[in-house]
C-alpha cells in the first residue's frame, strides 16, 4: 500500500519506509518544496505513523536552467522541503542530487518503531464510516490557474468562474497539498482507526478501491459525499469532467487521508481535527489557516461486499470554501441541508 514494513532482527522493531518524487506543479519554488515533503510523509502518516526518524533528499536540477536560475530556485526548494520536515519533528540528513532535463523533487522517510505504533491498512468492517482529511480538487484549481493565459483553455470555464476565484483556489489547493497529515495519524490511534491511505495520483475511487482489496474482510466502500475546493466542481463540469473529479478520478497531489473509522467515533475525529492546532499555517498570508485546525469529513460507509469501491449516482457536492472567506460550507445537494462538516448526512 504506502509505505514496507520490515520486521528488524531486534527487539521486534520495525522499520518502516517509503520513498516518492514528481515534477513541480506549482509555480512557487518553497511551496513546492514543502508539497514534496508532505506528499512523502503522507505514507507514514496514512499507516498512523505519526513520527519520522529520518528524511533523505532527492533532487533532480534540470539541464535547461542557466546558473542564476538555479541559484534562486533550488535553494528555495530545498529551504521548503527542509521546513517541512522540522514540522514533522525529523530532519533531512542526506540525499542525491542530480542533472537531467527535468525538475523532480522527493525524497525517502524513514523510522523504527514497535507494532502499537503503526496500523496495518486492512482491517476495516462492516457499519465502519470513511473519513477524509482534505478537500479534493487540487488538479482542477492548479490547472485552471495555468489556463488564465491559455485563451482557448480560459474560455471553457470563464462562465463560471472569475480570475480571482481562479487565484483563491490555487492558494487554497497550494495550502493543503503543504500541510502534513500529521494530526490525523496521530488522531487515528485515539479513535481506533481500522485501515487508511493517502488520496494521490490514483484519485479518490482509485485509491478507495485499493484499500478495499486490501481488507481481511468481505466489504466495500460506498462514497456518497464529495467535499472539493469551492468552485472547482463547476469547473470541470464546463470542461466535460476532463478531469473525472466528480467521477473521483481527478489526480490529486499530497492529500488528504482517507481513514476507516467506526461509526460512534468518527463524529468525534473530525471535531478534535478542526479543534487541533498543529500543522502549516501562514506562509500564504492568510489568517486561519491550518494551523488553526483542519476540517474533516464523514464521506461514505463501509458495507459487507467483494472488495471493492465506488460512489453513489448522485453525491452530495460539499463546496469547502477558501481559507478565511465568512462564508460557511455550503453543500449543494437535492435535499439542500446544513449539517456540519462532521455531521453529513448519507443518503
Amino acid at each position: 500500500m504506502d509505505s514496507c514494513v520490515i520486521p528488524l532482527r531486534h527487539g521486534g522493531l520495525s522499520l518502516v519506509q517509503t520513498t516518492d518524487f514528481f515534477y513541480p506543479l506549482v509555480e512557487d519554488p518553497y511551496m513546492m518544496g514543502r508539497i514534496a515533503c508532505a506528499n512523502v510523509l503522507s505514507d507514514l502518516y496514512a499507516m498512523g505513523i505519526s513520527e519520522c526518524d529520518n528524511m533523505l533528499m532527492l533532487l533532480s536540477v534540470s539541464q535547461k536552467m542557466n546558473e542564476k536560475e538555479r541559484e534562486q530556485v533550488m535553494p528555495l526548494m530545498m529551504k521548503g522541503f527542509r521546513d517541512a520536515a522540522e514540522e514533522g519533528g525529523t530532519s533531512v540528513t542526506g540525499g542525491q542530487t542530480v542533472i537531467n532535463p527535468w525538475i523532480i523533487i522527493g525524497g525517502v522517510a524513514s523510522v523504527v518503531c514497535q507494532p502499537s505504533d503503526f496500523i496495518m491498512p486492512d482491517s476495516a468492517v462492516p457499519g465502519d464510516v470513511l473519513v477524509l482529511t482534505k478537500p479534493l480538487g487540487t488538479q482542477v484549481a492548479v490547472n485552471a490557474h495555468q489556463w488564465m493565459d491559455i485563451p482557448e483553455k480560459w474560455n471553457k470555464i470563464k462562465l463560471v468562474i472569475t480570475k480571482e476565484e481562479v487565484e483563491h483556489a490555487y492558494q487554497e489547493a497550494m495550502l493543503n497539498m503543504a500541510t502534513l497529515n500529521r494530526t490525523a495519524a496521530a488522531l487515528m490511534h485515539k479513535f481506533n482507526a481500522h485501515a487508511a491511505t493517502d488520496i494521490t495520483g490514483f484519485g479518490i475511487i482509485g485509491h478507495a478501491r485499493n484499500l478495499a482489496q486490501q481488507q481481511r474482510n468481505d466489504v466495500a466502500f460506498v462514497i456518497h459525499n464529495l467535499p472539493i475546493i469551492a468552485k472547482m466542481a463547476a469547473v470541470s463540469k464546463a470542461c466535460g469532467n476532463l478531469f473525472g473529479l466528480l467521477q473521483g478520478t481527478s489526480s490529486e497531489t499530497s492529500g488528504g487521508l482517507l481513514i476507516c473509522l467506526p461509526r460512534e467515533q468518527a463524529a468525534r475525529f473530525c471535531a478534535e481535527m478542526k479543534s487541533s492546532r498543529v500543522g502549516f499555517s501562514g506562509a500564504l498570508g492568510q489568517d486561519g489557516g491550518a494551523g488553526d485546525g483542519q476540517q474533516a469529513w464523514i464521506i461514505g460507509i463501509v458495507e459487507k461486499g467483494n472488495r471493492c469501491g465506488r460512489i453513489i449516482d448522485k453525491p452530495r457536492i460539499i463546496e469547502v470554501p477558501y481559507r478565511g472567506s465568512v462564508i460557511g460550507t455550503q453543500e449543494s445537494s437535492s435535499n439542500n441541508n446544513n449539517a456540519s462538516p462532521h455531521e453529513v448526512q448519507l443518503t
